[in-house]
């Protein structure tokens, strides 16, 4: 099962975002569909194939670029997929450094994910991997409980917001209340059918913050912590009724994740320590039951 096809069944008949074609590319590209030097198909056949526009599809390939997914990048052919090999000490960008640290942590018996983070996307997708690897048979946890942290949808956003300021017709919060919702569920249902298909034990708890996070973190078996700071940038978006929504966002996916290890040194094992007490001390206090309408 690959978590970006259920998101278009839960979503009905929503059109993907260039965040979530990215995310089903970046897939690929892990599974080894797309090796290095394969060419991409056309825009054209991108866009026929998601059923989105081109302007989408262009989106969706800058966020890759961005990355260093890509390669050959220039005016009269498609790109080809870079030949790209990360050391696990550098900082990657989200996307592409979390699917690994996840498939790794579900590797254990009794996995455990704590996530804090403005919408559940970017876990959303790069739980794909950990799923597949599932599926296909070569990992099998015998329990998943994931908590995550998102913030109130009763609250005043930092971001994202609208440029002109806010109005009574808050738009761009309705974008974000819906997304941090439909991502949710996919995330949810994804990780409890695999409570029927493989007889894992799995809990997904959500829980809503009082606050806008300024950063994302990601803690995973109380061994490693996963932190990148969200950026801020101004950007439009087209939505279904064929306005433009002009807002301060953030890019997610492409901010810089920085891994801390109990098992690298004082330093790094304090920081996960801490940010776990962090974590939980929020859990189990200040923040409220959180249902994704």
């Amino acid at each position: 099962m690959v978590v970006t096809q259920e998101n278009v069944a839960v979503n009905g008949d929503r059109r993907l975002s260039p965040q979530e074609i990215a995310g089903v590319l970046r897939d690929r590209i892990r599974a080894g569909h797309l090796k290095a030097g394969d060419r991409l198909p056309t825009q054209a056949e991108l866009a026929d194939e998601f059923g989105v526009e081109r302007g989408t599809v262009r989106q969706a390939l800058s966020s890759l670029q961005s990355d260093g997914l890509l390669s050959n990048t220039g005016r009269g052919s498609p790109p080809r997929i870079a030949d790209v090999s990360p050391t696990r000490d550098e900082p990657q960008t989200t996307m592409v450094g979390l699917a690994p640290r996840l498939a790794e942590a579900f590797a254990t018996r009794h996995v455990r994910i704590d996530a804090a983070c403005l919408t559940a996307e970017t876990l959303m997708l790069a739980l794909g991997e950990p799923v597949r690897l599932i599926h296909e048979g070569s990992i099998c946890p015998e329990s998943i409980d994931v908590r995550i942290l998102l913030p109130s949808r009763d609250i005043t956003l930092a971001f994202p917001v609208p440029v002109e300021g806010r109005t009574d017709d808050d738009a761009v919060h309705r974008r974000w209340l819906a997304q941090r919702n439909a991502q949710g569920h996919v995330l949810r249902h994804n990780l409890q059918t695999l409570r029927h298909s493989h007889g894992i034990d799995v809990h997904v708890t959500f829980r809503a913050l009082p606050f806008t996070p300024p950063v994302k973190l990601y803690l995973l078996n109380e061994s490693e912590a996963l932190i990148a700071y969200y950026m801020i940038t101004r950007r439009e978006e087209t939505v279904d009724s064929g306005g433009v929504l002009d807002m301060y966002d953030t890019v997610g996916s492409s901010s810089l994740l920085f891994s801390f290890e109990k098992t690298t040194g004082q330093r790094d094992a304090s920081f996960v320590e801490e940010s776990q007490k962090w974590f939980n001390a929020l859990w189990e206090t200040i923040t409220t039951d959180l249902t994704l309408s």
